[in-house]
């Protein structure tokens, strides 16, 4: 760019640009999908026409921030999209990767830009853009159209290039042409219109609608619907419903255009499934090679070699999925509730001066403290209302990382030969901005670790008795106040036995102690740094240098991760998180006379304990509860504090909880209750295992906020008991 955009614009580009293009990543898989079932010649035109406008869009936006070569590469990748909706260009394997490449290149743009570099990806963006134009070494030549005599001219008039490119296409199937007419209330006739086209569409396409001057009532609007399908006139006509008249057009026959249409030539479609399309800028492409194969003109570097500034072996297409851009997209709704809780918050401000006023004045302060208490207690309601609407704001739907994760897997898998189908569930489940972000690099680990290690080979899995096609699935659901993740697959699963193997070679563990393990502990190991059971290092896995990124990055995010495997049927991990780590309620205890906050979310119960009953198994504390063993730790000494511990009758103890792990932790006292706003802490704690922030109680003493999960991982999954680490408080 000749002049860099000022902060603001370039927040506003990098969004926007982000946003277009992970529509035109996700709707690009739809149609990859979609093609699957049906075969490229049924492609789902109105999902190719979102494609096609999120292309469109890219291009302006580009253009408009003054990101040339982001602009040349979009307008490029929408004249080969538009080449795709007029019949052109055919959705083959070489198409498929030439979009995948264009949005990769896109991305990393926009990191560029997002970053402040000097652009390394003009070289790269020049000769993909010149790839997307050419023209298929397979491209037919034209000739004339056998459906030209069969068409009336009258028809043809009234239609878009578009629209006759897809009446052409459908009459070419053996469908049948149908003219729907239909009045509507002006009040309401987009809803209707909707509803119409949405009935019409489960028989066919709904090629052209265009407004008619047919209306004899002045406050109604009337409409002409072109309308192709193959499931005959008394199936259309009951899809139509009574308000609509349908006239099977025969082929051939004069339609009688609409009066509207000779005055005006090329009128867009009103609620149409695609709009104007710019005249392409390259010579037009027609045919299309095999499904999967590359075209021959097709430049192999494109291929074989990574864009400019990627690592070799492809690692930076996949190195992270985090989003470049920080903005979140909130309902206008939200932030009208908010402001009203704003303006009542200054209702209460209001009110609270008076109060002091009158306290000044002299008036009697038994009647001051009762006005005063109730305005406090509004107080404290407005301020929970404004928390929750501000956590709402705060919250986004995973599918946002389902859906990249769903790009990676189709690219990965074709890199690896393999077949794989994945499934996701829960897209809608909502986390907190922040988290979701540092959520996707360690979902691409695990997913990545189940194509290269545990999806066998085709032919072998077919050998074994399983479909060819591996099953990864990707499942989130909400359960309280946190949220499960679940990653499984049904590979070849972990072998315990492999893993003592390494383990002890590699010098991780001794062979005394993994004698001594249980199997659940043996399985623990690969979250160990260093730790692979790969025989052979390839550019996705094999370092050791995944699970324990995966673990770390897990309880950096107060969550806890459990691992269940079967040899030989596959491996499932549960990842368990909190929903929000911004603003949370909190249990206040105290420990050797120090002050914690326990969040509320990670406690089931609280406990007396008489001394008497704790018992020491494997020199672990333990207590009994309802039957069941439960491992107790003392809160002074897992931080390593000295002070003596006071000499009472009964311990207070905290259960918690994550995922199916529970723990109890013994304190000195309970202080009660308070909602905390959660800091990170500095560099001096913020190594220590079981911390997972700092917070002010409002009367100017910083207390420490207790990482749950880090805490279970430690006692409950830990090696025992272990010296501290280090001084809290």
């Amino acid at each position: 760019m000749a002049e860099r955009p000022s902060e603001k614009a370039l927040s506003e580009f990098i969004s926007e640009a982000q946003e277009n293009i992970e529509a035109l990543d996700r709707d690009f898989l739809r149609l990859e999908d979609a093609c699957k079932g049906r075969g490229s010649e049924d492609a789902d035109p109105d999902i190719l026409n979102a494609v096609f406008r999120a292309a469109h869009t890219l291009k302006g936006v580009c253009a408009m921030f003054g990101v040339e070569r982001m602009a040349r590469l979009a307008h490029a990748l929408e004249d080969l999209l538009d080449a795709v909706r007029m019949g052109r260009r055919g959705l083959d394997g070489s198409t498929f990767r030439l979009v995948n490449q264009a949005t990769d290149l896109l991305g990393k743009c926009i990191a560029e830009e997002a970053d402040g570099k000097p652009p390394a990806t003009g070289e790269a963006a020049e000769a993909l853009a010149q790839a997307l134009r050419a023209k298929p070494a397979t491209a037919a030549a034209g000739g004339d159209d056998p459906l030209d005599a069969l068409l009336d001219p009258a028809v043809l008039s009234v239609l878009t290039e578009y629209e006759e490119h897809r009446l052409r296409f459908n009459l070419g199937k053996g469908q049948d042409l149908f003219r729907v007419k239909v009045n509507f209330d002006l009040a309401s006739f987009d809803t209707a219109l909707d509803v119409l086209k949405a009935r019409l569409k489960e028989l066919g396409e709904v090629v052209s609608t265009l407004p008619s001057s047919d209306a004899s009532d002045p406050n109604a609007i009337a409409f002409d619907l072109l309308f192709c399908s193959a499931a005959g006139r008394e199936r259309v006509t009951s899809a139509a419903g009574p308000a609509a008249a349908v006239e099977q057009v025969p082929r051939g026959h004069h339609l009688g255009a609409p009066r509207h249409a000779a005055h005006a030539p090329g009128l867009s479609p009103l609620g149409g499934s695609t709009p104007p399309a710019e005249a392409p800028a390259t010579l037009p492409l027609a045919g299309a090679d095999p499904m999967g194969s590359p075209a021959a003109d097709e430049p192999a570097q494109l291929h074989r070699e990574p864009a400019a500034g990627a690592a070799p072996g492809g690692e930076a297409e996949t190195s992270s999925l985090r989003s470049v851009s920080q903005a979140v997209r909130v309902d206008i709704h939200k932030l009208d509730r908010l402001m009203n809780v704003v303006g009542e918050l200054v209702l209460v401000k209001t009110s609270l001066l008076q109060l002091a006023e009158r306290m000044r004045g002299g008036e009697d302060h038994a009647t001051l403290s009762a006005e005063l208490h109730r305005e406090s207690r509004s107080l404290e309601r407005k301020l929970n209302d404004l928390q929750t609407g501000i956590l709402e704001v705060r919250m986004v739907p995973l599918g946002q990382v389902f859906d990249k994760l769903s790009r990676m897997v189709r690219k990965l898998t074709r890199d690896l030969g393999k077949e794989i189908e994945f499934t996701t569930e829960g897209g809608d489940t909502e986390l907190d901005k922040l988290i979701v972000e540092d959520l996707s690099d360690p979902l691409m680990h695990l997913i990545r670790n189940s194509l290269d290690h545990a999806i066998e080979a085709p032919e072998l899995r077919r050998q074994r008795g399983k479909p060819r096609a591996g099953l990864i699935s990707l499942r989130a659901a909400q359960k309280g106040s946190h949220v499960q993740i679940t990653v499984e697959d049904d590979g070849n699963g972990i072998d315990d036995a492999r893993i003592r193997e390494v383990a002890v070679k590699r010098g991780l563990v001794s062979q005394e102690q993994v004698a001594q393990m249980g199997r659940r502990e043996v399985m623990n190991l690969i979250f160990l740094p260093g730790f692979s059971t790969a025989r052979q290092v390839t550019s996705l896995s094999g370092r050791g240098v995944g699970m324990d990124v995966v673990k770390n990055n897990i309880a950096n995010l107060s969550g806890i991760i459990d691992l269940h495997t079967e040899l030989g049927r596959g491996t499932r991990f549960e990842i368990t998180l909190p929903v929000t780590l911004a603003i949370i309620r909190a249990l206040v205890v105290s420990a050797a006379q120090r002050t914690y906050a326990v969040p509320l979310s990670s406690v089931l119960e609280i406990l007396t304990v008489d001394p008497a009953e704790l018992r020491t198994i494997e020199t672990r504390e333990v207590i009994t509860l309802r039957g069941a063993t439960l491992p107790l730790v003392r809160l002074a000494r897992f931080f390593g504090t000295r002070a003596e511990e006071p000499r009472q009758k009964n311990l207070h103890v905290v259960v918690v909880g994550l995922a199916q792990e529970r723990l109890g932790i013994a304190v000195d006292e309970l202080t009660g209750q308070q909602d905390v706003v959660v800091k990170p802490l500095g560099r001096a704690l913020g190594t220590i295992r079981g911390l997972a922030g700092a917070t002010d109680l409002g009367n100017r003493r910083t207390v420490l906020v207790l990482d749950v999960g880090a805490i279970i991982e430690e006692v409950v999954r830990g090696e025992g008991p272990r010296e501290p680490v280090g001084q809290a408080g």
